[in-house]
């Protein structure tokens, strides 16, 4: 359950528990996920799950950041940034969306909209993609701003697909059970994703 915070760029190396408060406070990296990928972690005081959301396993559930709507991104257990990352919805669903930080933040890079995955066909997908591209021409620009502000080359970030199908396959793997989400009346929270879907890219 744990993965290296080293980056796989070669002469690239993320610096273990760097990357949280870079996240919080470096500029260029705010500008980017608070703002266009929607995951916002500058006031760790306003990170605080609804009260009774759990883990099934009883394992620590650590809330680091949130969504403009309210939803939660939160660690697994013990240590540090290593941690499974999950995704808590106030509708309802939660699943695991990463196994660290390190690949959170780079799907969140390659594939800012990814929350509009779930249910959607590749060609939905590719035209949420285009929708954001038309929103904003310099998207790129500011993911590879951000991107080398946390240490990581651009040239080795996943492509859009692959940042999709891993999401599923976490959802849909041994991963998942382990970071089962209980609501405040007891019952599993419905999971993140439930079939492969990605942009044909």
């Amino acid at each position: 359950m744990h993965r290296s915070n080293t980056s796989d760029t070669p002469g690239v190396v993320v610096q273990p528990d760097a990357l949280l408060p870079l996240l919080g406070t470096d500029e260029k990296v705010v500008a980017f996920f608070a703002w266009v990928a929607d995951l916002d972690a500058t006031n760790p005081a306003d990170h605080e799950l609804e009260g009774g959301v759990r883990l099934a396993s009883g394992a620590r559930l650590e809330q680091f950041a949130r969504a403009g709507s309210g939803d939660a991104f939160c660690f697994v257990g013990e240590g540090g940034e290593e941690r499974p990352v999950v995704y808590v919805s106030l509708d309802g669903e939660a699943g695991p969306v990463a196994l660290g930080l390190l690949e959170l933040l780079r799907l969140c890079l390659v594939a800012p909209w990814w929350r509009d995955a779930p249910g959607r066909t590749a060609a939905e997908l590719q035209a949420v993609a285009d929708e954001y591209r038309a929103d904003m021409p310099d998207l790129d620009q500011r993911r590879d701003v951000a991107a080398r502000a946390l240490g990581l080359d651009p040239a080795g970030l996943p492509s859009e697909t692959e940042a999709l199908a891993r999401l599923v396959e976490l959802s849909l793997g041994p991963i998942a059970q382990a970071c089962l989400v209980i609501g405040y009346e007891g019952s599993p929270f419905d999971p993140l994703f439930s079939a492969p879907a990605g942009p044909d890219r």
